[in-house]
């Protein structure tokens, strides 16, 4: 269904044909899944009539009164007139949605593309400019010139805060050269512990002394790659005795295993045997169902068309059957009868009054031509006295 819907923006369906037509554009499970079978069943009849207008073939629309067998089956007709294979009745179409529809409208949409001249090309990807990468100084790896100039900024700026070691390593040898006389004599220390405790926090803050390592000093590394050999080394000793062990069991495992199938292949070698024959049997029998299965498809596509043959026949005959038993014929054929009645009637009169007066004049006609010849009779009486 995505891809059918991208083929569809492609040839713009929504300016060609949903516009036209007042309708809503497709969701991307429109075809997939069921919701109105008739507006999805019409949605269908119309994208196809359009997909086949736009791959060049002269289709008409349908419309909502028209037979679903018949627009059903001139789309089919004009599918395999592409060359499309059709392996499914055509009752799978008349829900609207489902795979077989989808099927028929991506290969209508692939022919309507084939007929424009759209061809897919590779994507054009845009070439990027590479960024000039800024280089931040980590603070974590210092080199030593950045170490000597950042003791020597704390020195400048906590002068007051910070004390210098070797200075007060030099006044404390010297206090210990002078003291030591004194300290020798005193025995027991005379200072207050909490004096002193609070004596040591005051001056804490000052005795802070800060040294940062140059973390890329090979030294360094070297001394970390000993200790990590070192602490290898050690896990080693402690894991290699666990892993031996492991291994012994995993090898006696297997040796069990491999005898206990051993065995099991020995005790169960002929139901082995008769699991490839049934397997061999059963191999054969999906292909002869498979050939059969072929078959019946074909067949079932044959009697789908001859049905929908005879629904037309039966239609054709319920049309004849209508017209054969309305009335308004053979009253008509009544009011032809009689009115041929009365005109034959009519064309009696007609003739015997012909024949009359052809009668009579003949009739008249006899008594002329006898009146005639009496006239021109001379009698004998006559003739002999001239």
């Amino acid at each position: 269904m995505f891809d059918l819907l991208d083929k569809l923006k492609l040839l713009s369906y929504e300016e060609e044909a949903l516009r036209r037509h007042n309708m809503r554009p497709l969701s991307r499970h429109y075809f997939a899944l069921p919701t109105n079978p008739g507006e999805q069943f019409f949605m269908f009849c119309t994208l196809a009539a359009w997909l086949i207008s736009k791959a060049g073939h002269r289709f008409e629309q349908p419309q909502e009164c028209d037979d679903p067998n018949a627009v059903i089956s001139n789309v089919l007709s004009e599918l395999r007139s592409f060359g499309r294979p059709v392996d499914f009745p055509p009752s799978k179409l008349k829900t609207g949605c489902g795979e077989q529809v989808c099927y028929v409208l991506d290969c209508l949409a692939e022919e309507a593309l084939k007929h424009i001249g759209f061809s897919w090309k590779r994507p054009a990807y845009p070439t990027e400019e590479p960024e000039e990468e800024e280089i931040t100084e980590d603070d974590a790896e210092l080199t030593l010139s950045r170490l000597e100039e950042d003791v020597a900024e704390e020195e400048s700026d906590n002068e007051e805060n910070y004390i210098d070691l070797d200075v007060l390593k030099a006044q404390t040898y010297r206090s210990n050269m002078n003291d030591t006389p004194k300290q020798e004599e005193i025995l027991q220390s005379t200072t207050d512990a909490a004096e002193w405790n609070l004596e040591v926090e005051r001056v804490l803050p000052q005795l802070k002394v800060t040294v940062r390592t140059d973390n890329k000093d090979w030294r360094i590394h070297v001394d970390q790659m000993h200790q990590h050999k070192d602490g290898i080394d050690s896990s080693l000793k402690e894991t290699r005795g666990y892993l031996d062990k492991l291994h012994n069991e995993i090898s006696r495992t297997l040796e069990k295993i491999n005898s206990r199938e051993k065995y099991i292949n020995n005790q169960l070698e002929h139901l082995v045997q008769e699991y490839r024959s049934a397997q061999a049997l059963l191999s054969e029998a999906k292909e002869k169902y498979q050939e059969g299965s072929g078959g019946v498809t074909e067949r079932i596509r044959v009697l789908s068309e001859v049905t929908e043959a005879l629904e037309k026949v039966k239609q054709e005959t319920e049309e004849k059957g209508s017209s054969m038993t309305d009335g308004a014929p053979l009253v008509k054929i009544k009011q032809a009868l009689t009115k041929l009645r009365q005109e034959t009637i009519q064309m009696d009169i007609q003739i015997g009054v012909m024949e009359h007066t052809l009668l009579q004049s003949k009739l008249k006609e006899k008594s002329n031509m006898t009146r005639d010849m009496h006239a021109t009779v001379i009698p004998e009486a006559t003739v002999g006295a001239y």
